[in-house]
């Protein structure tokens, strides 16, 4: 990983999970510490679902202060809040509403606006500031939040966050953070599983590939965390 942050490799699902929640704790712990808050980025999927429940049953042993923790996330899908495909509502079952955080600080991204774009310029604020946690996951094409290959939008230095028209996974309409919002993070969490992500997770990691054919590449600083199947077609470790 020339250039790039920290690899972690697991051998299966509970140690993934555990592992990933464990990062969580962590960097909510030192943010608060740092500064009295902690802004966490969040992302979709079923694999942070699973993470967010971990972290749920662990607060009855060893509680966060959930309580100094703003919650953004890093793409949606223009679906209604109670939408089966929305991350906001999959946050809320499994997090959110769990952990009994208060509305006021979730910063939804109201993707099922009739005008979408206008409430991508009004989500930028949410995220003007540093995000101290980012999670990302990362798709078999390489893509991470709403930032799909060959997207001019891997370029986009300017804007915080976008509509994505014609996403080339269904919905096509999308909100996603922008590369300045990931470059910016303090720290990111990227968690990738399976083996059929195993080709685009190498691209991301050798370098040598541009961002354009994996954008998760883009958060090549952060943290990596994946299994063994993801892992198959990296170089051997010393």
């Amino acid at each position: 990983m020339k250039g790039a942050g920290r690899l972690i490799v697991v051998e299966d699902e509970e140690e993934f999970i555990a592992r990933a929640a464990e990062i969580v704790r962590q960097e909510v712990i030192r943010s608060v510490g740092a500064h009295g808050n902690c802004r966490l980025g969040l992302s979709g999927g079923s694999t942070p679902a699973a993470i967010h429940r971990r972290l749920v049953e662990a607060q009855e042993t060893h509680p966060l202060p959930w309580d100094r923790v703003t919650f953004v996330f890093g793409d949606e899908r223009c679906v209604a809040p109670d939408h089966e495909d929305s991350n906001y509502r999959m946050a809320r079952e499994t997090l959110l509403d769990p952990l009994g955080i208060a509305p006021s600080r979730v910063h939804r991204m109201e993707a099922e606006a009739d005008d979408a774009e206008a409430k991508a310029k009004a989500y930028e604020e949410a995220v003007r500031e540093p995000l101290d946690l980012l999670m990302l996951g990362m798709g078999e094409d390489g893509h991470t939040a709403s930032l799909f290959p060959g997207s001019a939008l891997v370029n986009e230095r300017q804007r915080r966050v976008v509509l994505v028209e014609n996403s080339p996974k269904p919905p096509p309409r999308r909100l996603t953070i922008t590369p300045r919002v990931i470059e910016e993070a303090r720290e990111i969490l990227v968690l990738t599983r399976g083996d059929g992500k195993a080709e685009a997770l190498a691209r991301a990691l050798d370098g040598r590939s541009p961002v354009s054919k994996a954008p998760v590449g883009l958060a090549r600083r952060g943290i990596w965390l994946v299994d063994r199947n993801a892992a198959r077609l990296l170089p051997a470790r010393a």
